[in-house]
Formats: structure tokens, C-alpha cells, sequence
């Protein structure tokens, strides 16, 4: 699933030129974290998995904050797409 996500997003050009961007980050994030969930589903007691899965999701938090503070559209464009949080109308 996120892998079409992240091809219908990006284009092929725009991988190999915006790999850096924050979006991008996100978005090898979130596909890091379904590869890792699933596997923790067959391997309960796999602990430095856990561990690692803790890490990435942090630092996928801290980028979230951080482009909703720099650019909230595309936050916002990026939340409805992964369906990661619930989106707050004001």
C-alpha cells in the first residue's frame, strides 16, 4: 500500500531529486514502520525490533511537528494520504 503511495506522490524524477525533502522522509518512514509492524505480528518477543520501531516513529513525530509548523498544507496533503492522525478543524 504505501508502496503505490509513495509512487503516486513522487514522481521518478522528483525521488532522485527530493530524497532529502521532509516529505520524502515521511513518507520511507511510514513505509519502514508497516514493514516492521507486520513483522513484529509474526515475532512477538522480537524486542530490538520494538526498539527500532520506537526510534523511527519518533523521528517521523518529530518531522510531522516540524513541517506543521514550517508548511501546514502540506502537512495536512500528507496526514489525509497516509491516514496517519486525525486531521483538527478549527
Amino acid at each position: 500500500m504505501i508502496k503505490y503511495l509513495l509512487s503516486s506522490v513522487f514522481s521518478q524524477e522528483e525521488k532522485k531529486k527530493n530524497k532529502g525533502s521532509i516529505e520524502f522522509q515521511i513518507l520511507s518512514l511510514t513505509n519502514k514502520i508497516c514493514k516492521l509492524t507486520s513483522h513484529l505480528e509474526l515475532h512477538k518477543k522480537d524486542f530490538l525490533s520494538q526498539k527500532g520501531l520506537r526510534k523511527i516513529l519518533g523521528k517521523r513525530q518529530r518531522l510531522l511537528v516540524y513541517l506543521s509548523k514550517k508548511n501546514r498544507r502540506s502537512y495536512n496533503k500528507i496526514i489525509g494520504e497516509l491516514d496517519i492522525r486525525e486531521s483538527k478543524t478549527n
